[in-house]
């Protein structure tokens, strides 16, 4: 892109004092990415915008909005050596002597965020601060011995550095460190006399803090579980009927965020805790109703307004802090609320520069005066005893039940008996039914005709040579039943001849039947 022939044109724009090479145009930037990757004018401003943001292109007239605008406003890029992609650490040393050094350029007249962010850095680091103003003036003073083209160059690309990397209040930025660490856990420490007394003193304020007996914790865990047994659709029932299962949206409608009735089961757990009756829509407003009547509705609205502050979207964050302060902290506000001067301070001055959790403290105090004050009241006024009056009792014994599926052990069972069944009604084999009786796994794969025909294999398997089995098997091929000779199972002793002629005319009948 920095390429004189092929890369996005450049001019030189001229100050009033001075002039500054090479600047480029929203437009051209647009055009030139757009050209040279084969997209659309929109993507190419995503583009470019993305490139704004992480500091490789910045703005020369609106520095603060690291935005991309695809007309004539006027970019620079960046120095190589500002990139973030030389992962320079971003230290709170090297901040305070840029913000030292602008102090001193502009005698003071630093913009209201970096005013407040010197006297918080002066604070921090006031037993260096000797260190950092003296670095500060050295800088300054090796600035002004460059051209004046060459100082204000530096001077924007600095600028620009710190914008992004140290963005103003109500920017978002696209550098996301997240926490630092504070030590490095694959760092081995040395075993110094510093690092013994600090074990020490760690050692000593565990040892001060309070701590929970485990009688007492597992009490409060036991009471919690019973107390929300009753709900857990894990360990009780779903009343009606759990419509995943049953396909009966009826436990859906009974429990709509706004229903107009609702259960009583739902009722009973807004009396658990008063962030429970909170959570439920249903429950918020049968108690906004209850504030209403006693003329301290405001509360509730102020703690709304501060919800939809935190969790809705950063673009009317300012808007949506402004009309909070007009409609409830404002002197002579229609909706006034009660809090004390400590904390209408804090917010007040917080409101400054507005972010998503500019009035914790203050929607903290309406928050705990609602619980101690209001919730008691509430659960024992005639509101609450009309909506729990009203509310819809689910019966256990009315519960629909999902009818059971068979066991695929039944099934495998059932299958196997109709097999039997298609396998009696033909034909029999003899000889292949002594060919399975003969294998000992096959007994274990197949269904047996009763248990007369178990104990018949077992004798005959136990009593009886293999070579009297296949001669009688050969013979009940040629022969009819009372053709078989003695001398064919003469290995047999003399007094199993009638226990075995026996089985065998007893399998013969199982085998028709």
């Amino acid at each position: 892109m920095q390429d004189p022939k092929t890369g996005v044109k450049s001019q030189t724009q001229r100050l009033v004092i001075t002039t500054i090479p090479h600047a480029i145009t929203g437009e051209d930037i647009v055009a030139w990415i757009a050209n040279r990757f084969k997209i659309d004018a929109t993507e190419a401003r995503a583009m470019g915008t993305m490139m704004v943001a992480f500091g490789y292109i910045y703005p020369l007239q609106d520095h603060k909005r690291l935005m991309l605008k695809p007309d004539t406003s006027l970019y620079r890029f960046q120095t190589p050596y500002f990139w973030p992609a030389q992962q320079w650490p971003v230290e709170d040393t090297d901040y305070a002597i840029y913000l030292a050094k602008r102090n001193i350029r502009k005698k003071g007249m630093l913009e209201l965020y970096e005013q407040e962010q010197y006297n918080n850095l002066y604070k921090w680091m006031n037993h260096k601060w000797d260190f950092i103003v003296m670095q500060a003036k050295e800088q300054y003073r090796a600035g002004k011995e460059r051209k004046k083209p060459d100082r204000v160059v530096f001077d924007c690309q600095e600028r620009a550095y710190w914008v992004v990397h140290r963005p103003p209040p109500g920017t978002v930025s696209a550098m996301d460190y997240g926490h630092d660490r504070m030590v490095d856990p694959n760092m081995e420490e040395k075993k110094t006399p510093d690092y013994y007394r600090r074990i020490i003193m760690f050692t000593q304020q565990c040892i001060m803090r309070p701590r929970v007996k485990s009688s007492v914790s597992i009490g409060a865990l036991v009471k919690y579980t019973i107390t929300y047994k009753e709900h857990d659709p894990f360990l009780h029932a779903c009343l009606p009927s759990n419509p995943w299962l049953t396909d009966d949206v009826t436990y859906w409608t009974l429990n709509m965020p706004n229903v107009e009735i609702p259960t009583k089961m739902r009722v009973e757990r807004w009396t658990f805790s008063f962030g429970e009756l909170l959570m439920d829509p249903r429950g918020r407003a049968d108690f906004r109703l209850f504030l209403k009547k006693e003329f301290s509705g405001e509360n509730l609205a102020f703690w709304e307004a501060c919800e939809d502050l935190k969790w809705g979207a950063a673009e009317t964050m300012k808007e949506k802090a402004q009309q909070i302060y007009k409609t409830f902290l404002a002197r002579g506000a229609p909706r006034w609320i009660n809090i004390d001067g400590k904390t209408m301070d804090i917010t007040v001055k917080g409101l400054a520069h507005p972010h998503r959790y500019v009035l914790d403290a203050a929607q903290t105090h309406i928050y705990m005066l609602m619980k101690k004050d209001s919730f008691g009241r509430y659960l024992k006024s005639p509101v609450f005893k009309e909506t729990q009056k009203k509310a819809i009792t689910q019966l256990e014994q009315n519960a629909k039940r999902r009818r059971p599926s068979l066991s695929p052990i039944i099934l495998r069972q059932q299958e196997e008996e109709q097999k039997a069944k298609l396998a009696a009604s033909g034909p029999v084999d003899i000889t292949q039914f002594f060919e399975s009786l003969l294998d000992p796994f096959s007994l274990f794969n197949r269904p047996l005709c009763n248990s007369f025909t178990v104990l018949s294999f077992t004798i005959i398997f136990n009593l009886c040579h293999v070579y009297v089995l296949s001669n009688v098997i050969n013979q009940l091929h040629t022969s009819p039943f009372h053709s078989i000779q003695p001398k064919m199972i003469r290995c047999c002793p003399p007094h199993y001849y009638s226990l075995f002629f026996s089985c065998l005319f007893h399998l013969q009948v199982c085998c028709k039947s």
